[in-house]
């Protein structure tokens, strides 16, 4: 018979086939399947297994709890929604494009509008990166190339995002925030597209690890406008 559960702390799949194996080491005779996209559990096993025992063994970041069943059919979580999934990465950007079109509701200047627009942004994703810095530096090393290669940049990865958001902020050495922005941004987006084309099932960076976002064409989408607003501002300038 098959038991379904639900899990939480899946970010990646190294935490699928960790959650997977430790699952199988206390259930040797029953098959274990872990989604990631779904954050659930499914066993196969003669005998029920038991909830606390799963958990304790665990890493304490998982949690893991048990689907409710009725006449053995398992009753499935909501469907999954892509626009319901990324309601707080649309939310965030709607509150910084509001906040510039009205700092700049007067001078109507656009390319003012789009130097406040990248400060804010900057200074906002950062802040849901700091909130969990080892966190975000080890998703982050899932799919940038650079943090990949080089451990200490996704750890000082947030920082970089603050002084740039400050940079713009304050109308100080913009073409140098602006070729900054745009090297950076390249590279992570490189990474998404190869993450997106070859179907990996990973979190999304961007607003760090308190909002669990997964990766998909939403994250490419953001990082272009950036880089596109970058480039317009610096044949402008």
């Amino acid at each position: 018979m098959k038991y379904h559960y639900n899990i939480e702390g899946l970010t990646c799949e190294g935490c699928v086939n960790s959650v997977k194996l430790k699952l199988q080491e206390v259930l040797p005779e029953s098959s274990v399947n872990v989604s990631l996209s779904e954050s659930k559990v499914v066993i196969e096993s003669a005998k029920k297994p038991i909830v606390e025992i799963l958990q304790m063994a665990l890493p304490k970041k998982y949690l893991i709890k048990e689907f409710r069943i009725e006449n053995e059919i398992t009753i499935p979580n909501k469907k999954y929604s892509k626009l319901k999934e990324l309601k707080p990465l649309l939310l965030i950007v709607g509150y910084i494009l509001v906040a510039s079109i009205l700092l700049h509701q007067k001078d109507r200047n656009p390319k003012l509008f789009m130097i406040d627009f990248m400060g804010l942004f900057f200074i906002v994703f950062s802040f849901f990166k700091l909130l969990d810095l080892k966190g975000f530096a080890k998703t982050f090393k899932m799919y940038d190339p650079f943090a990949k290669r080089v451990g200490v940049y996704a750890q000082i990865y947030p920082f970089i995002e603050v002084a740039l958001g400050l940079l713009f902020l304050f109308r100080f050495q913009i073409q140098i925030a602006i070729l900054v922005t745009l090297a950076i941004l390249s590279i992570t987006t490189f990474g998404v597209v190869k993450a997106l084309l070859s179907k990996q099932e990973i979190q999304c960076a961007c607003l760090g690890t308190v909002l669990k976002l997964k990766m998909t064409e939403a994250t490419f989408i953001e990082n272009s406008i950036i880089i596109v607003m970058g480039l317009l501002l610096l044949s402008n300038l």
